[in-house]
C-alpha cells in the first residue's frame, strides 16, 4: 500500500510541478520575416516588339564574337526570349551559328547585352538573326543606339 500512496504522491507532485517548469524554459526565437512572395505577371501574348543595336562582329583566335545590345519595347515580359545567329556560305548553306537564350522573362523596357560567339569556319560569308519568343513572333527593329535606364 505504502508503493501505491508513494506513486500517487509522485504524479501529484509532477502534475504540480511540471507546468512551472516548462514555463521557465524560454520560449524559441520568433522565425525571421519571410519576404513578400513574388508577384506573377503573365507573359506577353502576341506579335512583340524589340529595338537593337547594330551587331559588332570581331574576329577573337578560332571564334567569330558577336555582340548586340536588346531591349523589350513591348507592353508585357516576353518569356523565352530568344536570339538566334546563322552563318551561311556564299550559295546559301549553313556555315554555323549560336543561339542566346534569356534565363527569366525580358522585362518591359529592359536592355540587355548578348554576346553570341560562333567557331569560325572559312566558308562563312554572312549571318542572319531570328528573334524568338514563346508565345509570338518578335518584330525587331534596328536602332542606331539604346540607352540603358539606370536603376
Amino acid at each position: 500500500m505504502q508503493l501505491f500512496q508513494r506513486t500517487v504522491a509522485l504524479a501529484v507532485a509532477l502534475g504540480l510541478f511540471a507546468p512551472m517548469a516548462f514555463a521557465q524554459t524560454p520560449a524559441p526565437a520568433a522565425p525571421a520575416a519571410q519576404a513578400a512572395p513574388r508577384k506573377l505577371i503573365s507573359p506577353f501574348r502576341g506579335d512583340a516588339t524589340v529595338e537593337f543595336t547594330r551587331p559588332v562582329t570581331k574576329r577573337a583566335g578560332a571564334n567569330i564574337v558577336t555582340t548586340l545590345m536588346v531591349k523589350n519595347t513591348s507592353s508585357g515580359p516576353l518569356a523565352g526570349f530568344r536570339l538566334e545567329e546563322s552563318w551561311s556560305d556564299k550559295t546559301g548553306n549553313l556555315a554555323g551559328g549560336d543561339v542566346y537564350r534569356h534565363p527569366r522573362p525580358l522585362m518591359p523596357n529592359e536592355v540587355i547585352s548578348i554576346t553570341l560567339t560562333t567557331p569560325y569556319n572559312a566558308r562563312m560569308n554572312n549571318n542572319s538573326y531570328n528573334f524568338i519568343h514563346a508565345n509570338g513572333n518578335i518584330k525587331p527593329k534596328a536602332v542606331p543606339k539604346i540607352e540603358v535606364p539606370k536603376t
